[in-house]
């Protein structure tokens, strides 16, 4: 006969195995889930970058393109207030020569009426008479020496001026031409 008795529980050391066994298969699993909600979270991370970064280039690209466009317009236009400056005086110039039976001194009261508005005109668009006085120190910047002549002043002045000069926003546009005091 056989008998019927109920399975005699494992031993203590076995029942703590199969324990260690199901924690560590358990934590495992919270590891490898743990593992994968950051993986999760880092590629959101990543894909949050990646549009960030995309939008970036894009602004880059649309500033210089604007920036661009802004010098392209510059440099198109930049003539165009000296050259609205200017119609006065072309406007002075034609009424002059309108005048058929014009006297000498009509001409010379509106050739000296242009010649202000002319200057002026400049002056606005900045641009700037270099005319050194006798006894200027010689600047090569702003000068340009065409001879060299015996005088009674200090070496490397400015004896006269021959042609003036002009500067444009502080940059010489033409330089003075002048005689400089030779060494003696």
């Amino acid at each position: 006969m056989t008998e019927n008795t109920p399975h005699s529980p494992a031993p203590e050391g076995q029942q703590a195995a199969a324990d260690a066994q199901n924690d560590a298969v358990h934590t495992e699993g919270t590891a490898v889930q743990n593992l994968e909600a950051e993986l999760a979270e880092l590629k959101a991370k990543s894909a949050e970058l990646a549009d960030q970064y995309l939008r970036a280039q894009a602004d880059v690209q649309n500033a210089r393109r604007r920036a661009d466009e802004e010098i392209s317009k510059a440099r198109k236009f930049a003539v165009e207030s000296f050259a609205e400056s200017m119609l006065p005086v072309l406007d002075s110039l034609e009424a002059g020569l309108a005048i058929k039976e014009a006297t000498p001194e009509q001409i010379r009261e509106g050739a000296e009426a242009t010649l202000r508005q002319l200057k002026s005109a400049l002056e606005r668009n900045k641009v700037i008479e270099v005319a050194p006085a006798a006894g200027t120190k010689f600047d090569p910047h702003q000068h340009q020496a065409i001879s060299m002549v015996p005088a009674e002043q200090e070496a490397n002045t400015i004896v006269s001026v021959l042609q003036k000069g002009y500067t444009i926003a502080e940059r010489v546009l033409r330089p003075a031409l002048v005689t400089v005091a030779a060494p003696k």
